[in-house]
């Protein structure tokens, strides 16, 4: 089914927490908690300084349960439920790279999780559509996306395996979960001169690729070994 576009703002009552202190966090959420994960992500290779002021901006402790927002920071996975994880801070900033080398105007990401991705890429692209297929992590993505005000996403909860043609062409398009095989509707709905930014491989070998369309010819470039969940189709 189709997903709504995401509506700005959020409702506050004066039992609520003030948005400020929500995004800007306290302790191990404030901003120079997120100052030190940026530089570790800089050692370590990330160069594009777009990318690490979003990463720097995006208050990640809201993308997790609050139980573990004191390790929101960490460079690493974190579980979401359902078997699902929240991505690498480096693994996002380096997909993020990827998908912006070619300025697109609309991204396409398949796999929503906990919406961290999505936001971090809607703070530098136009329009970003994403498809969940779990649908309690469809809608809680939804809910931060309202409460972070960010009104260029459009959420659909859906069978990413088949992209969500009814907006294509995409000019670029992210898949969070590794595939055996690289899916052909994926590659039908990216625009000429896009590029899949895809995890390819099983459970035990993973690589990161690139795949850029030039008219009906399609080019593959293998990257880095990385390790994500399985690509699943159908809904849940």
């Amino acid at each position: 089914m189709p997903g709504s576009h995401i509506a700005a703002g959020m409702q506050t009552s004066s039992e609520c927490p003030d948005l400020n202190t929500l995004v800007n966090g306290i302790g191990m959420t404030s901003q120079r908690t997120r100052d030190r994960l940026v530089k570790r992500l800089r050692e370590e290779g990330v160069r594009n300084q777009d990318v690490l002021d979003v990463i720097r901006k995006t208050p990640r402790h809201l993308f997790v349960d609050e139980a573990l927002s004191s390790r929101a920071y960490e460079d690493t996975a974190l579980p979401i439920g359902y078997n699902q994880t929240i991505s690498q801070p480096y693994v996002v900033a380096a997909m993020t790279d990827l998908v912006i080398a070619n300025k697109p105007q609309k991204v396409l990401e398949v796999g929503t999780g906990s919406g961290y991705q999505a936001a971090v890429l809607a703070a530098l692209v136009p329009k970003v559509y994403t498809v969940e297929r779990i649908k309690p992590l469809a809608v809680l993505a939804r809910q931060r996306f309202r409460q972070m005000g960010l009104r260029n996403i459009r959420a659909s909860h859906n069978d990413g395996t088949i992209g969500l043609p009814e907006f294509a062409p995409y000019d670029a398009i992210i898949v969070t979960a590794a595939s055996e095989s690289i899916p052909e509707a994926l590659l039908e709905q990216l625009a000429d001169n896009g590029r899949l930014v895809i995890p390819v491989g099983g459970r035990d070998c993973q690589t990161l690729s690139v795949i850029s369309r030039h008219g009906d010819k399609f080019e593959r470039q293998d990257l880095d070994p990385v390790v994500f969940v399985p690509l699943l189709s159908g809904e849940a």
